[in-house]
């Protein structure tokens, strides 16, 4: 007793930190891998070590199809998914961001994602007992596959894997691929052992996967986006007292800046890595050959506008201008 009345008094006052479990797929050094260590960073360095948060990549703890319900019964507390990852959930509306060629650039897609089409979408979470806090990019998305996917009769036959997606089941079939669904962590090995003929992601994923040492060609299409939506607990973050709440707020704020600048510039690099290596031939589309690819993915669009919702696909139109064949 006398040795703990000799403590200093803070010693032994000193609550807790709050842990922040902060589970994702992709690897470490992908844009949304650095982006959860960014947070990580600043969250403990501003609430001065009273929250506490563990980073785990690479589907460390849990795989895409396991880590919404982690979330939900507070397994964990923070994911990014993939925006195709609130479909299942009963939130189509997120699959508006998978329609083909619906972006043309990140001005377009800041139009929505920072814009108030984006803020409703997140609002349609809650119910599920998710606060959305964030958007995140990757990229845009090139196509991979042991052959060279040029013509839109490339794809013929082609076993395509792609993240569990209505849009995307579509887009795969609108150019006569065969879609197939598979986890991320198990795609490199689909690739290898022929389970799959290629698939689809922002070079990034392609390069840091090593998914480039078993494709022979990387079609530089940039069809489609990758991004992810940064979610919490609902419990849990309304629960968290308000100074930190507001501190992790601004940490997410600055975290966002950080994920969505360096993006662009890791897809570059990892491009030009995959190029560097050899492994993979990369190959341009002409602006005919980008056209016919459009056209032909148009029907995504068509087949999927009742099932997402007119009214959010239109504002989304809207907002970036586009014009459907």
């Amino acid at each position: 007793m006398a040795a703990a009345l000799a403590l200093p008094l803070n010693a032994v006052a000193a609550p807790a930190p709050i842990v922040i479990k902060f589970s994702h797929v992709v690897a470490q050094h992908t844009p949304k891998g650095q982006a959860a260590d960014y947070f990580k960073k600043l969250a403990e360095e501003r609430t001065k070590g009273r929250v506490k948060v563990e980073v785990y990549p690479n589907s460390q703890l849990y795989k895409d199809k396991e880590e919404m319900e982690a979330l939900q019964l507070g397994a964990v507390q923070m994911l990014a998914p993939s925006l195709a990852k609130f479909a299942p959930l009963g939130v189509k509306e997120f699959e508006v961001f998978d329609l083909p060629f619906i972006f043309d650039n990140y001005q377009e897609l800041h139009k929505v994602t920072q814009g108030p089409v984006g803020a409703k979408l997140l609002k349609k979470l809650e119910p599920k007992g998710i606060l959305g806090l964030a958007y995140w990019d990757n990229g845009f998305k090139v196509m991979s596959a042991n052959k060279p996917l040029k013509a839109v009769s490339d794809f013929r036959g082609q076993k395509m894997r792609i993240q569990s997606s209505k849009v995307l089941d579509s887009q795969m079939r609108s150019v006569g691929a065969m879609p197939q669904v598979l986890a991320f962590s198990e795609v490199y090995q689909a690739l290898q052992t022929g389970v799959v003929d290629g698939t689809e992601n922002p070079p990034s994923n392609l390069y840091t996967q090593k998914m480039h040492e078993v494709q022979k060609y990387v079609t530089l299409s940039d069809h489609g986006y990758l991004g992810y939506a940064v979610i919490v607990n609902k419990k849990f973050w309304q629960g968290l007292p308000a100074d930190i709440r507001t501190i992790l707020e601004g940490c997410m704020r600055d975290a966002t800046k950080y994920a969505n600048d360096i993006a662009k510039k890791d897809n570059d690099e990892a491009l030009a890595a995959v190029k560097k290596s050899g492994r993979s031939q990369l190959i341009s589309l002409t602006p005919q050959e980008r056209a016919a690819w459009k056209k032909a993915m148009d029907k995504a669009h068509k087949d999927n506008m009742g099932r997402i919702g007119v009214g959010i696909v239109k504002e989304v139109y809207a907002a970036t201008g586009y014009n459907p064949n």
